[in-house]
């Protein structure tokens, strides 16, 4: 294997310039937000499953979602979309208007084995969390929540990727406390640790046993082999989820990581939070992050449905028309890995149904 070279580009940033950095922060054009009126009125009788591009127009819309594809693919991997006042919507009205968006900027995929191509993230317990996603228990006997369970408490989220090119979060209401986004850049992280330790560089470029826990049926291995760091043509890949690697640990036959790999993944997380910078969302918000080149993470929070600060975001997984070549050894993970390809998703049983 040939030496590893530094990665380089807009995608290799530090948390402390991207908060002086507003590159990132696209404000909608006044004539897009009433476009989105307009489009709103034509599907009013739609189920949103049902809203596509067609169904949506958005005619002067083209070149701002240009530049955010840009910036999400060949930039800094990160965009806030803003200007969205949200409310002025019902929740079904979001719904509509949030897919609409996703359709002119990529291709919905499916997030769960259940068919749901968005998904509200909020607070609904433990338990529904555990039943619907999977948990088990420790070694200790203690319960481990599956990754997806987890995003459905108010408990902090460690840093991670989801399966898809992009991640789509509309922030519909904000907590009374807490539920400040962590983000770091995954090319940063590649960087720092090839210089600081390229020994356990070298082991995250590896394979390593990750589960399929909580996330979907019919895949063809319960427990799949996939490195942390995978580059073509110059560009990275990181698909980082600690959760999915530590079920693995847990199940008969895997192979057990040694005590290099271990320190490895731990100081991808120590320099993932030393380069991070924090992003609170404020109603009305739209955060998109290009998986491939960014970790994201969230603090812990407290709602007051008292006085309507519960937090709910409505999620979208979006495959993107220009999205990058991946290593042909992730194929495992995310299918064609063509440039511009369907990449990610979670594969459905044959009877699923798009809800």
């Amino acid at each position: 294997m040939s030496k590893p070279n530094y990665l380089q580009g807009a995608c290799v940033w530090k948390g402390a310039e991207m908060r002086q950095n507003r590159r990132w922060v696209k404000e909608f054009p006044a004539v897009v937000l009433e476009q989105i009126d307009v489009a709103l009125k034509k599907v009013e009788d739609l189920d949103w499953r049902n809203v596509n591009r067609r169904s949506f127009p958005l005619p002067d819309a083209a070149a701002f979602f240009d530049d955010v594809r840009e910036e999400l693919e060949n930039g800094s991997g990160m965009v806030k979309m803003r200007g969205l006042d949200v409310s002025c919507y019902d929740q079904e009205q979001l719904r509509r208007i949030w897919y609409g968006l996703g359709c002119h900027l990529g291709t919905p995929m499916y997030q769960n084995c259940r068919g749901e191509v968005m998904r509200e993230i909020k607070d609904e317990g433990m338990g529904i969390g555990a039943k619907l996603y999977g948990a088990t228990v420790d070694a200790s006997g203690n319960q481990f929540l599956s990754s997806g369970a987890r995003t459905l408490s108010p408990g902090q989220l460690r840093f991670h990727t989801d399966r898809c090119d992009v991640v789509g979060l509309l922030c519909v209401r904000q907590a009374s406390e807490g539920g400040v986004s962590k983000l770091a850049s995954s090319a940063t992280v590649y960087n720092e640790i090839l210089k600081r330790r390229p020994d356990l560089h070298a082991l995250l470029c590896k394979p390593i046993p990750r589960s399929r826990f909580g996330e979907e049926a019919g895949g063809e291995h319960v427990v799949y082999d996939l490195p942390i760091f995978g580059v073509r043509e110059g560009k990275l890949t990181s698909h980082f989820s600690l959760t999915y690697i530590e079920n693995a640990q847990m199940l008969p036959g895997v192979r057990k990581l040694t005590g290099a790999e271990h320190e490895a993944i731990q100081m991808l997380m120590d320099v993932a939070e030393e380069e991070c910078f924090e992003m609170r969302f404020a109603p009305g918000d739209i955060q998109l992050l290009n998986n491939h080149i960014v970790y994201h993470g969230r603090t812990a929070f407290k709602d007051d449905a008292s006085t309507g600060q519960n937090r709910m975001l409505m999620r979208l997984w979006l495959s993107m028309p220009n999205s990058r070549t991946l290593p042909e050894d992730h194929a495992v993970l995310w299918g064609d890995v063509g440039a511009g390809r369907p990449h990610g998703g979670i594969a459905q049983p044959a009877t699923a149904t798009i809800a």
